[in-house]
């Protein structure tokens, strides 16, 4: 049995933020395993601030590991060959020292199950040259390594360097066969920090080592902004936002700074998809904008399995989710499903990976050209 972390007993679990509590929890990308919990690394804006773990700098253990797959693959969310996973993307980095066993033990027990699900494994850390053996081991899971680099030199904002997950991305993308695929996640990014033309440039030769690259903003939430002013950290925005900011001028500078890329994208789903071969799994397609950056083979792809939900087809997926009993169909176009009554996201993830079609909340419109993006930085347009 794989012990490298402590195991917390029952009463300190409880005693543990509610949201960090929940060991499974469905995020934007996919359904997200976190049962190892805690990290050393040190980014100032870790989403770690938004569950009240950024203090836990010890990886710790709610469960093992055979239970926490277990808990993965009953759950109501999780549907067999198609729902993406996302593994420690949340609580810890998969890759350090004493969390990496428990990385592999996850990943080979649920391709033992022959499942073919995406699985997206996050990750800043040193890799090294027997991860890749042992990850060309997996038969059937469709991995992808995704590794977030940023170019961000101050160390009170990223005190691990950009340069171990740079290094790590040309290591494990250099085998000319291997069966998981990497991808350059350029994040975050962030006016006036690392968007000079340096940067730029620097990012666009690391990119052409990966499968696909996918650039995005800062999740600027009210507890990261609270960090920064107590710790000195200049405030990148005024204002907070739920969604990632990615400025109208920056997007245009790096879509520039790319302009002879051919896999550039906007959306996580879309290069993950495009570096296995695949149609996107969250359906972008509708929304044109958003794939005028992409190759003409994705874009050929995604048209092949292009569809439009009825709401009798909506209310069929959503029937059985308990959490979705007051859903409502408000409008569909080419675009997305449109629902009111959904008290919290996930059920939506689960309904647009079922549906493999936007679905977007009321609450939340999208703006057209925004890109699901907050509206900070961009002028007023259309919804």
């Amino acid at each position: 049995m794989i012990t490298p972390v402590p195991l917390l007993s029952k009463d300190q679990i409880n005693r543990l933020p509610e949201r960090a509590q929940e060991v499974v929890e469905y995020r934007k990308s996919g359904l997200s395993l976190n049962h190892i919990q805690g990290c050393s690394l040190g980014c100032a804006y870790c989403i770690r601030h938004t569950y009240g773990l950024w203090d836990a700098n010890q990886p710790v253990a709610l469960m093992s590991d055979a239970q926490a797959v277990e808990e993965l693959v009953s759950h109501r969310y999780f549907q067999p060959h198609v729902t993406p996973v996302q593994l420690f993307n949340r609580a810890t980095e998969p890759f350090l020292p004493k969390v990496r066993p428990h990385t592999f033990a996850v990943l080979e027990d649920l391709d033992e199950r022959e499942l073919t699900n995406h699985v997206l494994v996050i990750t800043r850390h040193q890799l090294k040259p027997y991860d890749i053996d042992r990850l060309n081991q997996l038969r059937h899971l469709k991995v992808t390594l995704l590794f977030t680099y940023s170019g961000i030199d101050n160390e009170k904002i990223e005190p691990y360097p950009s340069h171990v997950a740079a290094d790590s991305l040309k290591l494990m993308s250099a085998p000319s066969v291997r069966k998981y695929r990497t991808v350059l996640y350029w994040r975050p990014l962030v006016p006036g920090l690392n968007d000079t033309d340096e940067h730029l440039a620097a990012a666009h030769e690391l990119s052409k080592h990966a499968d696909a690259t996918v650039f995005t903003g800062l999740f600027y939430r009210a507890q990261i902004a609270e960090y920064y002013k107590a710790n000195g950290i200049p405030e990148p925005y005024d204002n907070t936002a739920r969604r990632k900011i990615v400025p109208e001028t920056l997007e245009r500078r790096v879509l520039d700074a790319f302009s002879h890329s051919s896999a550039l994208f906007r959306k996580t789903s879309c290069a993950v998809s495009y570096a296995h071969g695949l149609p996107d799994y969250n359906g972008h397609y509708g929304i044109r904008e958003l794939c005028d950056i992409c190759p003409l083979s994705q874009l050929e792809l995604c048209a092949g399995a292009h569809w439009t939900p009825t709401v009798e087809d909506v209310h069929q997926v959503a029937s059985v989710l308990p959490e979705a009993s007051n859903l409502k169909v408000v409008d569909i176009t080419e675009r997305a499903v449109v629902v009111s009554g959904l008290e919290t996201e996930q059920p939506r993830y689960f309904l647009q990976h079922a549906l493999r079609f936007q679905v977007h909340d009321e609450r939340h419109p999208h703006h057209a050209n925004r890109h699901g993006r907050a509206d900070i930085g961009w002028k007023e347009t259309s919804a």
